[in-house]
């Protein structure tokens, strides 16, 4: 029997049944085992299927951004518009690169203390940012007074903070940790107070008609539905702690730490540019790591909500 008929058959049995009469169980039974695959229906395909063609669709059109601007690059070393020694050609700066990957200890040690810096200072702004985004969103005398502020802070410049970081720290560990701090908590918690803001009625409606109040309401209810905005800010967050802190280590040298602002300054000072780009381009390369990282986040987030256009 073709999968067409087994539905009316299916309602006939239930009718059957609610009548008394003894339905006809193995019929179900035939049409029920009928898989995908089966003759006469089409193949299902697997997500192994679509995975190769999805990871290409999603590395092209990098490939081709990163085509454009080495030869981009390349065209303005050849125009001559600067000598080679202030402007080297992309090989020459890949071959740096290269000697620093394999060559130079002091590399890897400075990515470590940089990226340890990054991961304290942005785990702090997560913390605080969001605590202060959900005590904000709660109390509308704390949104009066301090939703404004949380933007305006969010504008000013990470080195704006640095005089005063001096003042409180001098010049260390904690002046850095300061600045990476308040240039990426308040973006974190406006994404906390947009993504509440942006959460439906009708799902707190439905959570209080379902029993929750108070915090359980927002831990259930409010801050799932959140998530995604949450997620943005924390993207913006990150974008926000891994800028302050270059700044902070081009202007906070601290000699038995290297790290890979310090290099890019020793770097400069030495008219050393091969390597100076080495390390810009080992910064913009981390950073574009842990942007996609949130991007991958959010895409499962949106897909568990039944969000993604594919």
């Amino acid at each position: 029997m073709s999968a067409e008929l087994s539905v009316p058959q299916a309602r006939a049995d239930v009718s059957g049944a609610a009548d008394g009469v003894e339905p006809v169980p193995a019929l179900l039974q035939e049409d029920a085992a009928a898989e995908p695959g089966d003759a006469g229906s089409p193949p299902v395909p697997t997500s192994g299927h679509r995975r190769g063609p999805a990871l290409w669709a999603a590395t092209w059109p990098k490939l081709i951004a990163v085509l454009l601007g080495l030869g981009a690059w390349q065209l303005v070393v050849l125009s001559g518009w600067k000598p080679t020694y202030l402007l080297p050609p992309p090989i020459t700066v890949f071959r740096q690169l290269g000697t620093l990957v394999f060559h130079d200890s002091q590399f890897w040690v400075a990515i470590g203390t940089t990226m340890s810096r990054a991961v304290t200072g942005f785990a702090t702004a997560v913390a605080v940012g969001t605590a202060l985004g959900l005590a904000v969103s709660r109390s509308r005398v704390l949104r009066a007074g301090l939703g404004s502020m949380i933007s305006g802070l969010q504008t000013m410049p990470s080195i704006t903070w640095f005089p005063l970081a001096g003042l409180l720290f001098g010049a260390g560990e904690q002046a850095i940790a300061f600045v990476v701090v308040l240039g990426a908590a308040p973006s974190i918690a406006n994404g906390v107070l947009s993504g509440i803001d942006n959460v439906p009625p009708s799902f707190t409606r439905l959570g209080k008609v379902l029993g929750a109040k108070g915090w359980s309401l927002y831990r259930l209810v409010v801050l799932p539905a959140a998530m995604p905005t949450y997620v943005a800010g924390l993207s913006q967050g990150w974008a926000f702690a891994w800028r302050s802190l270059m700044a902070g280590e081009l202007l906070v040298i601290l000699r038995d730490r290297p790290s890979l602002g310090t290099r890019l300054g020793y770097a400069q000072d030495n008219l050393d540019a091969p390597g100076l780009l080495a390390y810009m381009l080992v910064i913009l390369v981390l950073g574009m790591v842990a942007s996609a990282a949130f991007s991958s986040l959010a895409r499962q987030l949106r897909r568990r909500r039944g969000l993604n256009a594919d």
